[in-house]
């Protein structure tokens, strides 16, 4: 392997016309790595990786004063470091810059105090139903808008708000250990948040504005955030309520799955969705043997294109990954898997990637719109104006596709999230962020952006088999979604043009 070219040192300095054409140049800080960032005039210098989950920023894209991540495409102000969007939620450390004479020279090894953010005299009390990924995003963004506001979030999981991405992927294959649950190091107690956890809700009263935990208390609100999430979805098998028959959607879900594992020596993943491939991966990185038992004849397909789930697939089987395709499962034995063609699987410990529904009962009763999903308008707010959902649940007017659409996507949850905090705090904007989400195949990652119909056009330029490709999804001419493989860089470019084309409407 050829020797990889020292990082410029910046405080010493570099010359202007060293930095590409990009804008972004890694270099170090005595021990530290930043990239130096040229903004049109402006000259910068950020930490070089992206607070989610270290992905190098110089490898990124420079987008309206923006640096967005390569890999999962959180955002960050250059100017002060701030996470501007989803998923990062910690800064960026940020120094000083000089440019004398064509040359551009950090002035201080340590970074500077990050600047202040505007406070708004906002009293709540705000409630927020669900400790996922959109309840947690409001949570943080609520108490950074309003420090004095009172924010209560309840939540019946049993955890404290936890990365559920890596669940099926770096935390299923062991990895990552349990300090790298927090989905950021921003701290809701540190913040104030009030977090009831192991808590369930009985109801909301819209009269009194109030909701009504499963014990009687009753929580008031001045604006209330549902963001309830998905359940996940459980066959009608015989043998389906086993206990070695686990779902994969919570902490609890997956500890309780890799206590099984010391033992089973053959499993058997029912369903080829996304987390069911992920958990397949993780669980075969682990020297398991793993069969994947789905109905489709070519997983993913509906998704990513034929060709994509070929490389997909293509992985998993050389990885030693076993698949029963077009096949129904029949019954779940104590220790096998019946198939619609009476073949029986060895079966030591099942694992449900059957797809999810969204939680939205509470939103029902409470007498809100629902249909597919809460409807809420451009602000995230139901049919109450008091009353806001995000994440999975929420059916919302995306302006890209022109079309109401709910998606189960992380990154899309934590943006609604933010979205609907600022219209909580009265500085309401219109929800335009570009669908996002990524998958992971043992060494083979995919990144997806927008949102796209089954019966999309789908145009394929380079080799999803080489794992280098872009897969375009368009609908009368009109690109609505673009998966990419090998081509971060592009990914993130074609999101900007996406957003740039809402903005030009």
């Amino acid at each position: 392997m050829a020797d990889q070219q020292p990082k410029p040192d910046l405080l010493a300095g570099v010359a202007l016309d060293a930095i590409p054409a990009s804008g972004l140049l890694a270099g170090t800080i005595g021990t530290r790595d930043a990239v130096l960032v040229r903004d049109g005039d402006a000259i910068r210098a950020v930490g070089a990786k992206c607070t989610h989950l270290g992905a190098p920023l110089a490898q990124g894209m420079l987008v309206g004063g923006e640096l967005r991540c390569p890999w999962h495409h959180a955002c960050f102000d250059v100017a002060s470091g701030r996470a501007a969007k989803a998923p990062a939620f910690d800064p960026l450390p940020v120094w000083p810059v000089a440019v004398e004479d064509g040359r551009a020279r950090v002035t201080q090894a340590e970074p500077v105090a990050p600047p202040r953010a505007a406070i708004v005299l906002a009293e709540g009390p705000f409630v927020i139903v669900g400790g996922g990924a959109a309840g947690f995003a409001a949570a943080v963004a609520l108490k950074e808008g309003a420090p004095r506001a009172r924010v209560t979030v309840v939540s019946d999981d049993d955890h404290a708000p936890y990365d559920r991405t890596i669940l099926t992927k770096d935390y299923l294959d062991g990895k990552f250990g349990d300090d790298r649950l927090p989905i950021a190091q921003t701290d809701l107690a540190g913040l104030g948040v009030e977090l009831r956890l192991s808590t369930a809700v009985a109801r909301v009263d819209r009269a009194r504005r109030e909701v009504v935990l499963a014990d009687g208390e009753a929580l008031p609100y001045a604006k209330l955030l549902l963001a309830t999430g998905a359940e996940p979805i459980r066959p009608d098998l015989p043998g389906a309520d086993g206990d070695h028959v686990r779902v994969l959607r919570s902490l609890a879900d997956c500890r309780a799955v890799l206590a099984r594992i010391g033992t089973a020596k053959e499993i058997v993943v029912l369903g080829a969705s996304f987390i069911g491939l992920e958990a397949a991966a993780s669980l075969r990185s682990r020297g398991l043997s793993v069969t994947v038992v789905s109905p489709e004849e070519a997983p993913t397909a509906a998704v990513f294109g034929q060709a994509a789930s070929d490389a997909i697939m293509a992985v998993h089987r050389a990885k030693g990954v076993a698949f029963r395709l077009g096949r129904e499962v029949q019954a779940i034995g104590a220790g096998d898997v019946t198939l619609d063609d009476g073949e029986r699987l060895p079966a030591d410990l099942v694992v449900l990637g059957t797809g999810v529904f969204p939680r939205t009962a509470l939103a029902e009763a409470a007498g809100l719109a629902v249909d597919d999903g809460v409807v809420v308008d451009a602000h995230l707010r139901t049919s109450d104006p008091d009353v806001f959902a995000a994440g999975d649940i929420a059916r919302w007017p995306d302006p890209h596709t022109g079309r109401d659409i709910r998606v189960e996507h992380w990154v899309v949850a934590q943006r609604q999230g933010q979205a609907a905090a600022a219209a909580m705090l009265g500085r309401p904007e219109a929800f335009a962020a570009v669908p996002f989400f990524w998958s992971k195949h043992f060494d083979l990652s995919l990144r997806y952006i927008g949102h796209a119909g089954r019966d999309a056009e789908v145009a394929v330029d380079g080799s999803p088999a080489d794992r280098d490709a872009t897969i375009a999804f368009s609908r009368g001419g009109r690109v609505e979604a673009v998966a990419t493989m090998g081509r971060d860089v592009e990914s993130l470019e074609r999101e900007a043009a996406m957003e740039r084309a809402v903005a030009a409407r």
